[in-house]
């Protein structure tokens, strides 16, 4: 019912699906571009169209009463920022433990142009040994969907490139918003010592 509901509300509005669903229990999934507030709502409605059940992280206070419950049936994890927690660890040890985990991480953190990706996604699924699937909304196409999985490496560099690739000519809804698809690690790598 949620499936077929999805499918019909992202067809009604003029979305067209493209990719297959991937084929993992386990991995993490990266959503670009991300420029608007509407790139959330399109995510949880082409998850549900292929009926994907995700899990994503969001900042503890924006699970508060009475939203806190909503927000977890959705998929939501809270995160505590300001304390002293290792974000990647921790999602690399529920990664272990889970038969079943689709993680869905932002790279690029913010709904404003940023020179770099967050890396957490990265370590993430290096760390926990999980593909990392890309996803994207391509507004100028009115696409969504998904793309081949990649299995991370030892070349950060060259692991990125694929995703460089990837989402070439894919435009969000502020085109002006998606940045450089790049981590720092790969810029500190380059710097002489």
């Amino acid at each position: 019912m949620k499936q077929r509901f999805a499918r019909w509300l992202l067809q009604i509005t003029g979305w067209q699906f493209e990719g297959a669903r991937p084929d993992y229990d386990r991995y993490v999934l990266i959503a670009a571009p991300h420029t608007s507030n509407w790139d959330f709502a399109l995510m949880l409605a082409f998850a549900a169209a292929f009926d994907i059940k995700v899990t994503w992280m969001a900042k503890h206070n924006l699970f508060f009463w009475p939203m806190g419950w909503f927000m977890r049936a959705m998929g939501g994890m809270p995160i505590i920022r300001h304390k002293n927690t290792n974000v990647v660890d921790s999602m690399v040890e529920i990664f272990k433990t889970a038969s079943q985990l689709v993680l869905v991480v932002p790279t690029e953190g913010t709904r404003e142009r940023t020179e770099h990706w967050k890396s957490g996604f990265y370590h993430i699924a290096r760390q926990a040994g999980v593909p990392i699937v890309p996803s994207f909304l391509d507004f100028s196409r009115k696409r969504g969907g998904f793309g081949p999985p990649l299995e991370t490496t030892d070349d950060a560099r060259a692991d990125m490139q694929y995703f460089r690739d990837f989402y070439t000519g894919m435009k969000g809804k502020f085109p002006d918003k998606f940045g450089p698809i790049r981590l720092r690690e790969e810029e500190d790598r380059e710097s002489p010592r």
